[in-house]
């Protein structure tokens, strides 16, 4: 079963992505509010992939992303990101996210999206 870490700072976008996922076969192992945490979360329980979010407080999705790539353990991201911030998630991908989903999202297009990186 694929791991997945959600990060994201709203509590509410994290319990929908962890119901939405679990429904759907996923294996949702830790959430974190900002990257800082996610992180640490990363270190913790190796996650195949994560959902990171980019507009956070004390670290944000694109400063985490640069520190993931430079883990021993990478595991697969995408970035999700409010309309209108298309720029951020360019640069999220050049710097080495797999993918991106944009706020709000439908159910169906998130689940097939995550599918792609299933085990």
């Amino acid at each position: 079963m694929t791991k997945v870490l959600i990060v994201d700072d709203a509590v509410f976008i994290r319990i929908q992505l962890r119901n939405l996922l679990e429904s759907n076969g996923f294996e949702v192992v830790a959430e974190a509010e900002n990257g800082k945490v996610a992180l640490e979360k990363i270190r913790e329980f190796r996650p195949d992939l994560v959902t990171l979010d980019i507009t956070m407080p004390e670290m944000n999705g694109l400063e985490c992303m640069k520190e993931i790539k430079k883990m021993d353990f990478v595991p697969t991201v995408i970035m999700v990101s409010a309309l209108g911030q298309e720029k951020h998630v360019q640069q999220a991908i050049l710097n080495g996210a797999k993918g991106f989903i944009v706020k709000p999202y439908k159910n169906e297009s998130v689940i097939k999206n995550l599918n792609k990186y299933k085990d």
